[in-house]
């Protein structure tokens, strides 16, 4: 689990599509001065992205992750090189201040960057998912992960397929979004509670795919039985 909160900004140093294991495996080197690796173990989870990945090795300035195909598959982290900047994030504790929301570092889908427009000091960014079904979970004022960082929606178009999220300059400095453009892509990750919402309503509402909803199917028989002056059966 994680906050979306970015701790550091890492660099790739060494990407191998066929390491000893036959996979894709990635050295990523911390900044000078960073906290992050000071309590790192192997078996760890760092967000890197906003993928949650297994740390294999490290050094006090590095570490190694092994990316498996289905997240190379689902994630942008196939289109990284040796140089790309990376966002950085540790497992929460159980005593960390949530300063972001829960994000889990199980990517979504990807998104495609619309536009980039300066509001002042800060940044709008306008995006487009690449699985529309996404766009059901996103919405006005809600969180989303993107690239693991945790920001406000600020605006939703479900007709266009877009939204739009406002960086400030503080984040400017902080994540790599605000080096990103139009037609490059990010990692996203929808608030996982709404998808546990909508489960739980499609229990109750029937949305198993068929035609019936239980509860509304109840209530109409109760309205019609009570107009009847009669009582619906089972109700």
């Amino acid at each position: 689990m994680f906050t979306g909160i970015v701790e550091a900004v890492g660099v790739i140093s060494t990407l191998d599509t066929n390491d000893s294991t036959g996979g894709t495996s990635m050295t990523v080197t911390i900044p000078e001065g960073s906290t992050l690796l000071e309590d790192c173990h192997e078996g760890d989870s760092i967000a890197v992205n906003g993928c949650c990945l297994t740390v294999t090795s490290f050094t006090p300035q590095t570490f190694k992750i092994g990316v498996a195909p289905e997240t190379l598959r689902v994630t942008n982290l196939g289109t990284l090189a040796e140089s790309s900047r990376v966002n950085l994030e540790r497992a929460v504790r159980a005593d960390t201040r949530m300063g972001g929301h829960f994000v889990q570092g199980h990517v979504d889908t990807t998104a495609e960057i619309l536009s980039v427009t300066p509001d002042g000091n800060a940044l709008t960014f306008r995006f487009q998912p690449k699985k529309p079904e996404m766009m059901k979970y996103i919405i006005y004022k809600g969180f989303i992960a993107i690239d693991g960082t945790s920001l406000t929606v600020t605006q939703v178009n479900d007709a266009e397929n877009w939204w739009e999220i406002m960086l400030i300059t503080y984040s400017q400095e902080r994540v790599i979004l605000a080096h990103k453009k139009p037609g490059d892509t990010v990692n996203i990750e929808v608030d996982m509670m709404a998808k546990y919402a909508e489960k739980s309503l499609s229990g109750i509402l029937g949305g198993d795919g068929s035609t019936s909803i239980p509860l509304i199917e109840k209530i109409v028989e109760r309205i019609v039985a009570q107009g009847l002056g009669g009582k619906a059966p089972g109700v």
